[in-house]
């Protein structure tokens, strides 16, 4: 599809749903996998004045009928047959490729601060939470983070994400305002490496958008014998704690040029980007396990610790980001967003900063490195520790090629440290249990080596292609 067709197709959409009476700012459903319609779907939506919600048709029903109550959704564009599957038989569905009745429209008078889409992330009391994000902060994003890439018409991204992970937001709106082309990943290619690599090879991609975990899974499949003329110019990491040893892994396999390996961090409360960290040598080497580099020049990043007050340089805390990347808070959550979107002063006067509930540290040269989620952090026997520094070292075993760690408790009472490995294919019956744990008591203090060790074949993802640490621990307990 031409940029001319996306914009009339996206302009006849918009008419069709001004044809049901919508209202501007009204939320629209977007019930669509990764294709064509989706993109037209989002255009669409935007242009009649509207802000999406995405449904992603993977989601358990109760999650689906959930989110359509909480934003009072009932219209939705894409795929029916998918939606009435999930139990969506409330709504009325408009196909993506609708016109309207009337002559083409262009879009609708639009606000920066308007909202443009609503994405529920998982929250505490275990009901979802519907984060605002506006034109705005979008706008925002890009206009800071694509001067950072060289990046144009000439480019491939793939569209990989599900819609209803933010992460699609940075992969759509990279392509579209770079002139460039989004391919759209179908979902067997997002669940199988070999598939995938097929698809970048064939497809000629040259920007590759990547959480770590599913990123390892590709590492694993990669062959330069199977794939020998992959044109990837970046690979973006975000949305999980970085892995070193699996970048390097790809690295000293592809033949040169090398993509450029970039980690951007940052979260659906401050539109999918904060930072932005160009890996280069010494990076891979380096102390510093998961560097995420400086903030963007829209946000200001600062680490504070539980009495909201800055911490000195080098010591950990918690990340708190302000800017124009930070969402107006969540749908209906006057309380909740009180609670997460706080009112600080600062030598500037007073600002909203976003906490985030992540651990980070400057680090001597000026930039952040970081430590992972607050709730990530554990006691066991008595002792604080950090998952992910179990995870780190345990992939950093020449045998392994993924792990999960986690606190389970015991049948007769207390807590226990345990950890599902994955080992390498050439050294499933060579990688024991024993031998892990030898290895980390050479690297970590005693407290920090699990007790329990479950070798698995691989580790469950989210939709989002983020480890799944609630199915982990059903493994744990089969």
């Amino acid at each position: 599809m031409t940029y001319a067709e996306l914009d009339a197709a996206s302009d006849g959409l918009a008419c069709r749903l001004r044809d049901h009476d919508i209202e501007r700012g009204e939320y629209v459903g977007l019930v669509q996998d990764r294709t064509i319609g989706s993109v037209v779907g989002v255009l669409g939506i935007l242009k009649a004045g509207c802000a999406y919600v995405p449904f992603d048709p993977a989601y358990p029903a109760r999650r689906l009928h959930y989110v359509a109550n909480d934003c009072r959704v009932r219209l939705a564009v894409g795929d029916q047959t998918a939606a009435r599957a999930g139990g969506l038989t409330n709504l009325t569905f408009i196909a993506p490729e609708s016109m309207g009745s009337g002559p083409i429209a262009r879009s609708a008078k639009i606000s920066e601060d308007d909202t443009a889409y609503v994405i529920h992330t998982s929250g505490t009391t275990g009901s979802p939470k519907g984060c605002l994000i506006t034109h705005g902060n979008v706008l925002a994003l890009m206009k800071n983070a694509l001067p950072l890439f060289d990046v144009g018409p000439d480019d491939r991204w793939t569209l990989f994400h599900s819609f209803s992970f933010d992460f699609s937001v940075w992969e759509l709106w990279g392509a579209l305002l770079s002139g460039a082309t989004a391919i759209c990943v179908p979902q067997d290619s997002v669940r199988e490496s070999d598939k995938l690599l097929s698809l970048i090879e064939r497809e000629g991609i040259t920007i590759l958008n990547q959480v770590p975990s599913a990123f390892r899974a590709l590492e694993r499949m990669y062959k330069p014998t199977a794939w020998p003329s992959l044109g990837l110019r970046y690979v973006i990491f975000g949305g999980e704690c970085i892995d070193m040893h699996s970048i390097r892994s790809f690295l000293s396999k592809v033949p040169p040029p090398s993509p450029r390996m970039v980690n951007m961090y940052g979260i659906t409360e401050t539109t999918v980007h904060a930072t932005f960290k160009l890996l280069e040598g010494s990076d891979y080497y380096g102390p510093v396990r998961s560097p995420i580099g400086r903030p963007l020049p829209h946000v200001t990043v600062t680490i504070r610790d539980d009495n909201e007050r800055s911490v000195a340089p080098g010591q950990a805390g918690e990340v708190y980001i302000a800017g124009e990347g930070v969402s107006s808070g969540y749908l209906d959550r006057p309380a909740l967003t009180a609670q997460r979107f706080r009112k600080l002063s600062t030598d500037s006067g007073t600002r909203v900063f976003y906490r985030t509930g992540d651990l980070a540290r400057w680090t001597p040269s000026g930039e952040l490195e970081y430590l992972g989620r607050n709730d990530q952090q554990v006691k066991v026997r008595g002792f604080r520790l950090e998952l992910g520094e179990v995870e780190a070292a345990l992939r950093d075993h020449e045998y392994v090629a993924d792990a999960a760690a986690l606190v389970t408790t015991r049948r007769t009472g207390g807590e226990m440290l345990v950890a599902c490995v994955v080992p390498k294919p050439e050294f499933q019956k060579q990688l024991l249990p024993q031998e892990l744990r030898t290895y980390l008591m050479d690297m970590l203090p005693p407290y920090m080596v699990p007790q329990r060790f479950k070798l698995v074949g691989d580790l469950p993802l989210t939709a989002s292609g983020k480890l799944d640490r609630a199915a982990v621990r059903a493994m744990v307990s089969e």
